[in-house]
């Protein structure tokens, strides 16, 4: 099991920037990926981007193409989510997700670990 604690949400006016983070523990090997979902009130969770901790291969939902870059850090296990150009629709709680071997790396079922997540809103 992994234990995840995101940080770094906030309150950001249109077009700014935040970075998330995503600290990582416990019982980590590899083939695990990482991703981060947003959900937004009323609306279901949504993948945002995801990263494989062993190679680094990242993905990313069309709506944050360009925007976001997602990174990790193997000494810190953290993951990070940089968003740049944000808009008032990326508001969201963003949860940071952990699982093993996953093969549908945009669906959030098959992901084991969650953390408790993180506000971002952004203004127009």
């Amino acid at each position: 099991q992994v234990q995840l604690v995101e940080s770094g949400g906030g309150l950001v006016q249109a077009g700014g920037s935040l970075r998330l983070s995503c600290a990582a523990s416990g019982r980590f090997f590899s083939g695990y990926t990482i991703a981060w979902f947003r959900q937004a009130p009323g609306k279901e969770r949504g993948f945002v981007a995801s990263i494989t901790w062993t190679g680094g291969r990242t993905y990313y939902a069309d709506s944050v193409k360009g925007r976001f870059t997602i990174s990790r850090d193997n000494a810190k296990n953290t993951v990070y989510l940089q968003m740049n150009s944000l808009k008032p629709e990326d508001t969201a709680v963003y949860y940071c997700a952990a699982g093993r071997l996953i093969i549908r790396n945009m669906r959030s079922d098959e992901y084991d670990d969650w953390g408790q997540g993180t506000q971002v809103t952004v203004s127009s």
